[in-house]
């Protein structure tokens, strides 16, 4: 179906695709795996018909195909749904999937035309996907993430009629049950003779829905096969130069005195009821679906959200906080929303590190340029970060490294409690596996660790105790040895 054969692109002096080739067949899930940087992004943009190759040849159906622009590829039979669907919220779904090739009669739309469209479009997608139903006239804005992203496939099938259809990174912000159900219509879709390309970071789901693979490192091919008899530790191998020998690494723990306590918490809509204790020197993950009030946990526990009953203490302190009052109370949190919360993507590294502290960088409230740039330096060893140095923007990073400079900024708080949303969401294995380390750097060293996750394997890999939160509700925190990945997500579906 697709061909692609010895396929280069460069900006400026950096090489980003060096003489790139594979072929994916109709009626198969072809995996295009590789750390962030791999060049799976510049080649899925080639693909796609936003970027035009410097040197090389594709075909498709066995027709030559150098698509132009991003119309030309639809037209010609490829179909991209990138990582964060691009819809419009307050839109209807009918009105997303046909977004700009509106049915029109007299200059008028045809509504009724666009909604028979729409239902033909969804039907392609949902057919026989077990899950409550999503109707044409439904606004974007109300459905969850995983139905978003169905939409965003059926606009992808309904604007045109791909034989290639690329899914960027499809299940990061999707729980487990969202995931299942994506890869029921995604086998759909692959029994009806679609060639699909998929682009993921995890290897777990790779293994579920994929046929064949192709790793990328350093923009050149250096792995394909069959996924049936593959070695994940050797696709994992391939994909960051060397060995990953244990993905979730485990120190000696020695747990301590109580550094968190909830008591039957309340916030302003979610949690509905939360109680836990969370120890020095321990993990506590906290699962659950989408929408279940995870978040909203920590954003209450942090002072972001208010309290409207029950009591968060920390160590000595349970009064009324704030934001900054957690923070010198020893608290911190790492937001899930990176780029709009957790980081200032157009300062330097030195100032994301510093900016909620300056009172360590020089004295009567001035701020050393020597002593912000020696403070960077000292957390950009410590957490093997991967840039030009302290002052090289954070915009420029890639999401890994992102995510240890928030992190980093945490640590140079020297809180003793970490709230973590989604610490890895986003971000490639090697990446994956060097945050897991500091988490257990952190334990190891007393710190207590409350980690909000949508992948159960980490969960699972990372936590010494995990509590399910449904429907606002925060069950019991119990021993990870006592927990199975099926049974977690029972409990968080109510099944």
């Amino acid at each position: 179906m697709l061909q692609v054969q010895a396929v280069s692109k460069a900006f400026g002096q950096t090489r980003a695709l060096s003489e790139v080739s594979f072929e994916a067949q109709g009626g198969e899930v072809h995996a295009l795996l590789g750390e962030n940087g791999a060049g799976k992004s510049t080649l899925m943009k080639i693909l796609a018909g936003a970027l035009p190759l410097d040197q090389g040849s594709m075909a498709l159906g066995g027709d030559s195909f150098a698509p132009s622009n991003p119309s030309e590829a639809r037209r010609r039979g490829v179909a991209i749904v990138y990582q964060e669907p691009q819809l419009c919220p307050d839109l209807t779904v009918a009105e997303n999937i046909l977004l700009g090739v509106e049915p029109a009669r007299l200059g008028v739309i045809d509504r009724s035309a666009l909604r028979a469209h729409a239902v033909k479009a969804l039907e392609r997608v949902v057919a026989g996907v077990e899950r409550q139903p999503i109707r044409p006239d439904m606004l974007v804005a109300e459905l969850p993430a995983g139905d978003r992203q169905l939409v965003a496939i059926a606009r992808a099938l309904g604007q045109a009629s791909p034989r290639v259809l690329i899914l960027d990174e499809p299940t990061s912000s999707l729980t487990a049950h969202d995931v299942d159900r994506l890869f029921d219509a995604i086998g759909q879709l692959r029994d009806r003779g679609l060639c699909i390309l998929y682009i993921s970071h995890f290897l777990e789901e790779v293994v579920r829905i994929a046929d064949r693979f192709t790793v990328l490192r350093d923009g050149c091919v250096v792995g394909k096969g069959a996924i049936e008899g593959a070695s994940m530790t050797e696709v994992v191998r391939l994909m960051v130069g060397q060995n990953v020998d244990d993905l979730f690494p485990r120190s000696e723990r020695e747990r301590g005195e109580v550094l968190l306590s909830l008591d039957d918490l309340a916030g302003r809509v979610k949690p509905v009821a939360a109680s836990l204790q969370l120890h020095a020197g321990e993990v506590v993950g906290i699962a659950g679906l989408v929408g279940a009030g995870r978040t909203e946990l920590l954003r209450t526990i942090f002072g972001l959200d208010p309290v409207r009953s029950g009591e968060i203490r920390v160590g000595a302190y349970s009064g009324p906080a704030s934001p900054t009052k957690r923070l010198a109370q020893g608290l911190g949190l790492l937001s899930e929303d990176r780029k709009g919360e957790g980081l200032a993507a157009g300062m330097t590294i030195a100032d994301n590190l510093t900016l909620s502290k300056l009172t360590d960088l020089g004295p009567a409230g001035l701020v050393l340029p020597s002593r912000q740039r020696a403070q960077a330096a000292h957390w950009i060893e410590r957490l093997n970060l991967r840039c030009q140095g302290p002052e090289q923007r954070v915009a420029d990073l890639s999401g890994g490294n992102q995510q240890k400079v928030a992190l980093a900024r945490l640590l140079y708080h020297d809180v003793e409690v970490l709230l973590l949303d989604e610490p890895t969401r986003g971000i490639d294995v090697k990446s994956r596996a060097e945050v897991y380390r500091v988490i257990d750097e952190l334990a190891a060293r007393g710190r207590g660790l409350l980690v909000v996750s949508s992948y159960l394997p980490e969960l699972l890999g990372v936590c010494d105790r995990i509590a399910v939160m449904r429907r606002g509700r925060l069950g019991a925190a119990r021993p990870v040895a006592e927990l199975s990945q099926h049974g977690l997500l029972m409990e968080a579906t109510g099944a």
